[in-house]
């Protein structure tokens, strides 16, 4: 390869690599993963996957999950 065709490829690289760190970085993001199931990105250093009848009852349990933190909110730890 010729010089300049190294450095082109190099530039496109560098780019490719920070938009693929960009994309980890917006927040959290969902797919559906190879086993049919709903995974939630960016809310830990792993996704969280769960079947879709799995997030529908943990949805539904909305009210009470916020009520047991708030109970317990003395003991629970807060990530910075």
């Amino acid at each position: 390869m010729a010089d300049d065709d190294l450095k082109a490829e190099l530039e496109r690289l560098r780019n490719e690599n920070a938009a693929l760190k960009k994309a980890q970085t917006t927040g959290t993001r969902m797919k559906v993963s190879d086993k049919g199931g709903v995974s939630v990105y960016g809310l830990g250093r792993f996704p969280v996957t769960l079947y879709k009848e799995q997030w529908l009852k943990l949805l539904n349990m909305g009210d009470e999950i916020r009520s047991f933190i708030a109970a317990n909110e003395s003991q629970l730890k807060s990530k910075d």
